[in-house]
């Protein structure tokens, strides 16, 4: 059996309390309920939140999604698999078909930059014969420097050369 009671509050308004409810305890620790429900309310934020971002797979969670999804063999672990993941069954559907069209492994993310050069296996020895041609070339002038200076030296001296190196330069 439920009692009513119509009391008077200490604002002057009158309110109808019902035995058993738990408006009389609210009473006892002399506050009003009407007020504790607008303390705990504050007002909205002003601040429009943008719409959440749209989720982006890669090709690699996808695949394992996809792995995980297969071996699956009993009634209901699918989806609980998907309730787990967020996924939707039509998501794998998808997956499924750009897999088989290898649209997956096309869509693996490259390594970024530059392309490595392939390396030529002559590059070396190249190198090596260049090396060896500078050093060749730095001991020609070198021996040209020299002839030319006994040249003048012979000159200036007035010695004759010899004359079978000037005829045998001649032939």
């Amino acid at each position: 059996m439920e009692t009513t009671a119509i009391t008077q509050n200490s604002k002057g308004t009158q309110e109808t309390l019902r035995e058993g409810s738990t408006e009389g305890a609210r009473r006892a620790t002399g506050g009003d309920p009407s007020a504790a429900k607008l303390s705990n309310f504050s007002p909205p934020d002003p601040e429009v939140t943008g719409k959440k971002p749209r989720r982006k797979f890669t090709a690699k969670y996808k695949l394992r999604m996809l792995k995980k999804a297969d071996a699956c063999t009993e009634p209901g672990q699918l989806g609980a698999l998907l309730r787990q993941e967020g996924l939707y069954s039509s998501n794998l559907t998808t997956w499924r078909k750009q897999r088989d069209e290898g649209l997956l492994i096309a869509m693996s993310p490259k390594k970024r930059g530059r392309k490595a050069q392939p390396k030529n296996p002559l590059a070396l020895e190249i190198a090596r014969i260049q090396k060896e041609n500078q050093r060749l070339k730095q001991k020609l002038r070198q021996a040209e420097l020299i002839i030319d200076a006994q040249k003048k030296i012979s000159e200036i001296l007035g010695i004759t050369q010899n004359q079978d190196e000037n005829a045998g330069s001649k032939l």
